[in-house]
């Protein structure tokens, strides 16, 4: 869609009755509640939707990780390109759920990552840090100050270390974030969580198997039947949330929506609800409040109020504007005690009434920077669409801007303003990575501060730009490929094509030649095996390509990474006389063998009367039989190639996405389920070879011991469990503490053909330019 499109979209999305409801159902609660995980799309949506809409209380969502190290079901991103998309996914999941994000972790390059997978909070640990992770949930705990923590999922064998190391992080940041002689280098005050939670549910399923039962719940958390202002039900809203991370395939339909939660308290007896000992409205508050009671039980009636009069716009804001009235005076007489354990309730009710009484005013500016993406010593307009309502005056708007951005002050005496923004030469590169988000505006690097009076009360709110504002590198430089593979015998010169004007620094003996924007680099006669990375700059520094990813559901997302050209040269021999037919679901592994200058046929369709019988080998990407409707419809004629003397080569495929054991490959090959009981996450976990002298290891690559080493995140997953005669496993590998999985790699003669299957993340490794991944990929892909 074009930008114009993408913002009627939303507008069309968000009327303004929705919006003015959803914000006085705010008003109701004063709890406030931390969901704690690893990744985004851990959240417990369902639940979460009803506390927030169906109590009133204030739901943050406590992300350790961006995701990166995980699968993509919608294209080719991995890695800190992935991480920006899911946490974009991440915020607009609480945009739904409206709710806040506190993230933990900052990308890839920041100790706190998702480095895939662990199967112990130990080994999280030592990736992440301990007290890095409880530190850092600390603090969070002391800015938001929840009353309640609980975390989605057990500590317990069966689980996901990023799991088990977060609802442990959980339970040991409590003491630290109440402790006043620690984290004394943070400005945040001492906070005690009182209420912490378990689910007394389980976190298994087809990718996990909680080995212990879960606790025994004090507590059951049952919802109304339906939201009233969208008529459905809560856990319904959740999954509205839940597609949001559609990178994962999040998002289900159920017809019988889950109303019951049940939660364990940790060392705290039956509840009949949510942290009852701690006060749930203004009403209760009010009752706690000494002399600032009777202002506080006045606000909690005007709020009252207020909600029955919906949609009666008038009197909406007649009663806000004295419920915050009422809670100014309530700030001005309360003791000293009470504001220091009670004052942020205060605070955020009067925030949220803020927004509620802009909402009953018709008060809802657009603003959006052309173009989006600022260059240092550039400039942009930030234009701001708006309607001054006769129930407003007094309203200004004053851009908030990051460091090196700046715009002359706004006068806004007409309903369309425009601003030009200069960017400094020397303005900071965004990060793709912030800290958090707030549903109630003020997000990313720029938003607007809207000042204005409503019904007599002096409010000021805030308004995000609908896109991002980001300030991009002066120059970009993109290399492509940026990544090259040769054989040590190559003489060829390598062609790379250049965008922008930057210094390759090569190391000696290499020898560079442009035209235009393509570039020939020579490597010197006899280069050993091994990786030369080669460093781009832009007058005398570092130069940065942008990575850059858009889907209709999060916009345009971008991360900046360092211009760098890497080049391996491979001991390596290609298989004679292989023609393969590649189907992909968004690996680069085809792209890899046509560099090694293989006959490689990218299948981005199999037509209806593919009969495969023009290729040797059929190679299927990772999780392609779940991603490709036309591979599932061709999976007889691959049989049929098969038995006439094809090669089949799968790579990992999910068992609950595609892969049926009886029909999908040609004899039945069972892949293990729940997942983490059937892959390997040490990376660096020994392998046996159990048929050294197979034909898929002993050539044309003679593979050994050495081509396991420098592996990257893991060995693999999704092995095979159970497996027709025809097939031999071919390898043995395990987890420390853990008996061998044969079932990394397996491979049979059917017919006159061949299927070989493998669990090992191959595709990942050849990202990572493992050489053992390359020569082993060679192998494989073989003629039968």
């Amino acid at each position: 869609m074009t930008p114009d499109q993408e913002r009627l979209a939303r507008r069309e999305a968000s009327p303004a009755l929705l919006r003015l409801s959803h914000a006085l159902s705010r008003l109701g609660g004063v709890l406030t509640v931390m969901n704690t995980g690893a990744h985004p799309d851990d959240e417990q949506s369902g639940l979460m939707a009803w506390l927030r809409f169906g109590l009133g209380h204030r739901v943050v969502i406590a992300c350790s990780t961006r995701g990166e190290g995980g699968q993509n079901a919608l294209g080719p991103e991995r890695g800190g390109l992935l991480g920006a998309i899911r946490t974009r996914e991440m915020e607009e999941a609480a945009r739904v759920l409206d709710c806040d994000v506190a993230w933990l972790g900052f990308g890839p390059g920041d100790a706190v990552h998702d480095f895939g997978f662990s199967k112990d909070g130990d080994a999280t640990f030592a990736r992440w840090g301990r007290h890095l992770i409880v530190a850092r949930l600390a603090r969070a705990y002391r800015i938001y100050r929840p009353d309640v923590v609980l975390p989605t999922f057990l500590d317990v064998p069966g689980q996901h270390g990023h799991h088990r190391a977060m609802t442990r992080a959980a339970a040991e940041a409590i003491g630290l974030a109440a402790d006043p002689a620690a984290l004394r280098d943070r400005p945040e005050a001492p906070w005690t969580v009182t209420h912490h939670y378990l689910p007394a549910w389980s976190g298994g399923g087809g990718t996990y198997d909680d080995a212990l039962p879960p606790p025994q719940a004090t507590l059951e958390i049952t919802a109304d039947a339906q939201d009233p202002t969208t008529g459905v039900a809560h856990a319904e809203i959740g999954q509205w949330s839940r597609a949001r991370h559609a990178s994962q395939g999040m998002g289900q339909w159920s017809g019988a929506s889950q109303r019951t939660w049940g939660l364990h308290r940790v060392g705290g007896g039956a509840e009949v609800r949510l942290a009852q000992s701690l006060p749930q409205t203004l009403g209760d508050l009010a009752d706690l409040a000494g002399p600032a009671g009777n202002a506080i039980h006045h606000a909690a009636g005007c709020v009252s109020l207020a909600q029955a009069s919906f949609p009666d716009r008038a009197r909406i804001r007649e009663e806000l504007a004295q419920a915050d009235a009422a809670l100014q005076d309530a700030e001005r007489a309360a003791t000293p005690a009470f504001m220091n354990k009670h004052g942020h309730r205060l605070a955020r009710k009067r925030r949220e009434i803020g927004v509620a009484l802009a909402e009953a005013a018709g008060l809802s500016p657009l603003a959006w920077v052309q173009p989006a993406g600022l260059r240092p010593g550039g400039t942009a307009k930030l234009r701001v669409e708006h309607a001054i309502p006769p129930a407003a005056c007094d309203m200004t708007i004053t851009p908030m801007l990051p460091q090196g951005v700046a715009a002359p002050a706004m006068a806004l005496t007409k309903a369309s303003t425009e601003l030009e923004l200069r960017v400094a030469e020397d303005a900071p590169l965004t990060d793709a990575f912030h800290p958090g988000f707030d549903p109630l505006g003020g997000n990313g690097p720029a938003w607007l501060r809207v000042e204005a009076t409503i019904s007599g009360r002096p409010l000021q709110f805030a308004v995000d730009l609908e896109h991002p504002l980001e300030v991009l590198p002066t120059q970009e430089v993109a290399l492509h490929p940026a990544r090259l593979v040769r054989l040590t015998e190559d003489r060829e010169p390598l062609t790379v094509t250049v965008t922008g004007t930057p210094e390759l620094d090569l190391p000696p003996g290499w020898h560079l030649a442009q035209e235009g924007s393509r570039l020939t680099i020579t490597p010197p006669a006899a280069t050993p095996p091994g990786i030369v990375t080669i460093p781009a700059t832009v007058g005398g520094c570092p130069a940065h390509s942008v990575a850059t990813a858009s889907y209709p559901h999060v916009g345009t997302v971008r991360q900046l990474v360092p211009a760098t050209l890497h080049v391996l040269t491979l001991d390596l021999a290609r298989p004679h006389g292989a023609r393969i037919a590649y189907v992909g679901s968004g690996d680069s592994v085809g792209n890899w063998l046509r560099q090694l200058g293989l006959d490689v046929t990218l299948l981005d369709e199999i037509a209806p009367d593919e009969d495969f019988l023009a290729y040797t080998t059929v190679l299927v990407g990772v999780v392609a039989f779940g991603n490709r409707p036309d591979l599932a419809a061709a999976t007889q004629r691959l049989h049929a190639f098969v038995r006439h003397g094809g090669h089949l080569v799968t790579l990992y495929q999910r068992p609950d996405q595609g892969w049926y054991p009886d029909s999908t490959p040609p004899c039945r090959v069972m892949v293990g389920t729940p997942s983490l009981r059937w892959r390997i996450t040490d990376p660096a976990a020994p392998v046996t070879i159990l048929e050294p002298d197979h034909p898929l290891l002993s050539g044309p690559n003679r593979i050994g011991a050495g081509d396991f080493d420098g592996w990257d995140k893991e060995r693999g997953l999704y092995f095979a469990a159970q497996w027709a005669d025809p097939y031999v496993p071919l390898l043995a590998m395990a987890d420390p503490g853990e008996d061998p999985l044969h079932g990394a790699l397996i491979s049979g003669r059917i017919g006159r053909g061949r299927h070989t299957h493998t669990g090992l993340v191959l595709h990942h490794q050849m990202d990572r330019l493992v050489p053992g991944a390359f020569r082993l990929m060679c192998n494989l892909i073989q003629p039968a």
